[in-house]
């Protein structure tokens, strides 16, 4: 499973967010009140859907399950003049990106695994402090087999020693 490395381009996002840990885990709560208000986002950028994840530079340092983080459900707009009531906006800063393909259920983490425990240690690349997130597409099927989704995760050039 080799990803492919792109450099993202600033974008503008509104969606919905929430605090939670793996182990308090509100995610479907959070896509679920989102995807009620879906339709009230004017200027949208595509028909995806972006789970966004904010860690923090520590998140990684120490991995524990009960370490809150930020989850976002949102979707791409070309600008903010028609912000609904009691959504965020959310910029996703310019960067590298690796970009993986997912495919399975959400509730596999196979891909995160490889990710974090092979890939990522044995390549030329390392975490960069910006948002991790996955793009849900038209091939997208909460926890279907079937699903497929790219998970996007931040990296910049490790330092030569």
């Amino acid at each position: 499973m080799k990803p492919r490395i792109e450099t993202l381009p600033e974008k503008k996002m509104i969606g919905k967010r929430t605090v939670l840990s793996l182990s308090n885990n509100k995610t479907g709560e959070l896509w679920k009140n989102f995807m009620s208000r879906r339709k009230e986002i004017q200027n949208t950028a595509g028909r995806e859907f972006y789970s966004v994840n904010l860690y923090g530079q520590l998140y990684f340092d120490k991995f524990n399950p009960d370490t809150e983080f930020e989850k976002w459900a949102a979707v791409e707009v070309t600008g903010f003049d028609a912000l609904p009531a009691g959504m965020e906006t959310l910029i996703l800063p310019e960067g590298l990106y690796a970009v993986f393909t997912h495919q399975g259920s959400s509730e596999d983490s196979k891909t995160f695994h490889y990710i974090f425990e092979s890939w990522l240690p044995n390549s030329e690349y390392q975490l960069d402090d910006r948002p991790h997130f996955e793009i849900l597409g038209d091939k997208y099927k909460n926890n279907d087999p079937n699903s497929e989704e790219e998970i996007w995760i931040p990296v910049k050039q490790k330092r030569k020693q």
